[in-house]
């Protein structure tokens, strides 16, 4: 057993029931979509997951394409799991996903059960573990028939590869149709792993209320909206951000000064609210009781012991929650 886990880490965090499942998720999860590559500091990945872990950050999620290079991240954590975590993996919940493009040809991609079934099982072999506990559709594919994947999830799950399944950037109608394919198949859907924050609010359409109607879970990603829902720039652009060394996928153009007088105007509500504006982002997506889980992603440990300042005031009262959809509108 490793001397550096935390003895009180499951006191640390708070757990909520995914959906209508025996599962129970911690309020907070740690996403590897990036800093998990092989272009990154394995000490500093490494770092990362035994924070989370010390934190009661149970669950750690993946995709076959995460990296770089598409992959790496699943190496890494696979890594970090045989030299940090032996005898701990009965404690975690370990997901991975496939949808988005992996390899070259027809077969790397989309929704087939040829596409699902091979990604599975080079994700297995590229972590070293026998099975996963989620494994999701990435996103939905509007050429192969949706009881094709669904079938292929629910395969997954009857091969042991995959202990529950879930569906990740399905809008309200087509997670619907798969939630309940998945349910006469007798793999009912776990949870969905939709884009969710302060700015990007597609999910109260319709979405939250088809999983609460059937019992499935709510893991929203991008809650920080990729950073801009932090007090990072509100006065320029710092030279660590996500902007300034990547810029793929926040781009300067979406520094606007409407967006800075939006983001200017939350900070000062979070500030009389005793938060950071980060922490109230958080806490804004977990005071509804259809979130399971927020997903959060982090380039250094302090980030992530910083997120979990959030889970100490996820109440809103009317008027917070009027003034929070005022500065958005």
């Amino acid at each position: 057993m490793n001397n550096n886990i935390s003895a009180d880490r499951y006191q640390k965090m708070k757990y909520n029931r995914c959906g209508n499942s025996g599962l129970k998720l911690p309020a907070i999860s740690l996403g590897l979509w990036h800093n998990f590559g092989h272009v990154n500091d394995y000490e500093n990945s490494k770092e990362l997951i035994h924070t989370a872990f010390n934190n009661g950050i149970t669950h750690f999620d993946l995709a076959n394409n995460y990296g770089p290079p598409p992959g790496s991240a699943e190496e890494v954590f696979g890594r970090i799991l045989r030299e940090d975590f032996q005898g701990y993996r009965d404690e975690m919940i370990i997901s991975s996903k496939a949808g988005y493009t992996m390899w070259d040809g027809p077969y790397g991609d989309w929704g087939s059960k040829k596409y699902l079934v091979s990604s599975l099982d080079q994700s297995l072999k590229r972590m070293k573990l026998d099975y996963v506990d989620i494994f999701y559709h990435h996103r939905p594919d509007p050429e192969t028939p949706l009881k094709e994947t669904m079938d292929t999830l629910s395969l997954m799950v009857q091969q042991g590869k995959a202990l529950y399944v879930g569906i990740s950037n399905y809008k309200a109608e087509e997670a619907e149709k798969a939630i309940q394919i998945l349910k006469e198949n007798g793999t009912p859907c776990l949870i969905h792993q939709p884009k969710y924050s302060m700015f990007e609010r597609w999910v109260e359409g319709g979405l939250l209320d088809v999983l609460e109607t059937n019992g499935v879970g709510c893991i929203p990603f991008s809650p920080l909206a990729q950073g801009l829902l932090t007090d990072k720039y509100l006065h320029g652009i710092p030279a660590d951000s996500r902007i300034a060394t990547s810029g793929v996928f926040l781009k300067e153009s979406s520094i606007t000064p409407e967006k800075i007088e939006v983001i200017t105007r939350l900070n000062e509500l979070a500030k009389s609210r005793r938060q950071k504006l980060s922490h109230m982002a958080l806490s804004w997506i977990l005071k509804d009781h259809r979130i399971t889980t927020v997903l959060i992603g982090a380039s250094k440990p302090a980030q992530i012991t910083d997120a979990l300042l959030a889970l100490d005031n996820t109440i809103f009262s009317e008027e917070e929650i009027k003034n929070i959809d005022q500065i958005l509108a």
